[in-house]
């Protein structure tokens, strides 16, 4: 029930859960909750964060976080399912803080709304942004005709020197990864925080069809990198880096416009997911934006948990003050 065959989405399946508890969580212990009813079950994957305490098992690679179903179940057994799973939590843990959770598909108020129910203190804040993009069946240019003036001044100016070319692999290929990480390695980014996990991903969506790995080149060198996966219609953004001392020739604002070409007509996806993060850039690609949530649940009869209990009422208080 966790496999790609019943989940269609990424960071619903036990193979994501387990690489990335292996290769970028190790120290942390997992708990896996389980509950069913009538044939329908339910999972919450956490890990243990300190004594009592249990977090979400995602980490910044993680778009979203959620419980994951399985079976035939409406929303009064998607209730009783998440109630089942509080109740069980209350034996392993004092206290779970859980995020990012979605709001859109109704994960968010009914994780909280079923463990209040169930004893436990919860609190519901957003804590990120999630920007994206609804085709609703438009080709990319005429999704292009709607983007800012000065992108698409930059992309037609840059592409007449020809100075850059792109290219999209779809399958993994051992000599375009190493050129994705001789790219991020002289970008901006940070080092990258479980380079074997990215590599798995890509090797495990390069099997499955679903890579979409972008490259810019200048001269033979490559300058620019891109990290994308499509499925089931949705095409998401996992990394994207470029060498600062070719920034003048734009490769990898080049690079984005031929992938978000690529996937729009040929793929002929339905949204475009930019993950988390509120980046100024990223307003020009995209349309909309989801909040994710954090929940806090603790259990009142802990006395540990009482000054974190008092605190988050604090906060509502000055809230309607303000």
């Amino acid at each position: 029930m966790l496999e790609r065959t019943y989940q269609p989405c990424l960071f619903d399946r036990m193979d994501w859960l387990e690489s990335l508890h292996r290769l970028a969580l190790p120290g942390k212990p997992p708990l896996l909750l389980h509950a069913q009813q009538d044939g329908a079950e339910a999972w919450m994957p956490l890990m243990q964060e300190g004594s009592g305490h249990h977090v979400a098992l995602a980490n910044w690679y993680s778009f979203l976080w959620r419980p994951i179903y399985g079976g035939e179940y409406d929303a009064d057994t998607r209730l009783s399912l998440l109630r089942q799973l509080a109740c069980s939590a209350k034996d392993l843990t004092k206290r779970l803080t859980l995020a990012p959770v979605p709001g859109e598909d109704g994960s968010a108020h009914a994780i909280a709304a079923a463990f209040r129910s169930s004893g436990w203190f919860a609190d519901l804040s957003e804590c990120n942004q999630n920007h994206y993009v609804r085709l609703q069946g438009r080709s990319f240019d005429t999704y292009w005709a709607t983007r800012p003036g000065q992108l698409r001044s930059t992309v037609k100016r840059k592409s007449k020197s020809a100075a850059v070319s792109t290219r999209i692999y779809c399958t993994f290929d051992e000599n375009a990864w190493e050129d994705y990480q001789q790219v991020y390695a002289r970008s901006w980014k940070p080092s990258e925080g479980s380079p074997q996990f990215l590599e798995t991903l890509a090797r495990q969506e390069g099997i499955a069809g679903n890579l979409r790995l972008g490259l810019a080149y200048i001269d033979g060198l490559p300058v620019a990198a891109q990290f994308w996966t499509v499925e089931n219609d949705i095409a998401l953004i996992h990394k994207l880096a470029h060498d600062e001392h070719y920034v003048a020739a734009s490769p990898g604002t080049l690079l984005s416009a031929a992938l978000f070409r690529h996937v729009i007509d040929i793929d002929r996806v339905a949204e475009i997911d930019f993950g988390l993060g509120n980046d100024p850039y990223k307003q020009a690609w995209m349309e909309q934006i989801r909040p994710r949530y954090r929940i806090d649940l603790l259990l009142p009869g802990h006395v540990a948990n009482w000054p974190v209990i008092a605190r988050h009422h604090l906060r509502q208080l000055r809230g309607k003050a303000a």
